[in-house]
C-alpha cells in the first residue's frame, strides 16, 4: 500500500497515542503484532484519511476500534459514525470492539478479525 502525505500534527498524535495505548489496546496489540495472527501485517494508530485508527491490516482494509465509554453515546457515537462512513467510502472495513470485550473475550475479537479480514476457515 502507497504511503500518503500526513499532517506532522497526525503523525505526532499517533506517535503520543502508540506510547499512552489503554490496557485493552495493550492486549490486543500483544496478539496482533509481529503477524502473529495468521500471519496478518497490523499498524497501530495508523493515519487514514485524517483519522488515526487504533488498528489497521492495510492489506485487508481492515479496521480494529475499541471504544469506552465516550464513544456509547452522544457526540463521540455521531463522531464515531461519520468516520466509520468515510473510512467505508474509502474501501475499509470497520469492526468496532468495546474494551471489556478484548479483556474478557479476546478470543472472540480475534476470530472476528480473522473472519473479517478473509480467514474464517483458519480461526
Amino acid at each position: 500500500m502507497p504511503h500518503h502525505d500526513v499532517a506532522k500534527s497526525l503523525r505526532g498524535n499517533a506517535k503520543t497515542l502508540r506510547r499512552n495505548m489503554t490496557e485493552a489496546e495493550k492486549k490486543l496489540w500483544q496478539a496482533l503484532r509481529g503477524h502473529r495472527l495468521e500471519g496478518i501485517s497490523f499498524r497501530r494508530q495508523m493515519p487514514i484519511a485524517g483519522y488515526i485508527v487504533d488498528f489497521a491490516a492495510p492489506a485487508c482494509k481492515v479496521i480494529v476500534e475499541l471504544d469506552g465509554s465516550q464513544h456509547g453515546e452522544g457526540p463521540g457515537m455521531k463522531a464515531g459514525i461519520e468516520r466509520d462512513s468515510r473510512l467505508f467510502e474509502l474501501g475499509w472495513k470497520v469492526l468496532r470492539f468495546w474494551n471489556p470485550d478484548v479483556m474478557n473475550e479476546l478470543d472472540g475479537v480475534c476470530r472476528r478479525v480473522l473472519e473479517a479480514c478473509g480467514r474464517e476457515d483458519r480461526a
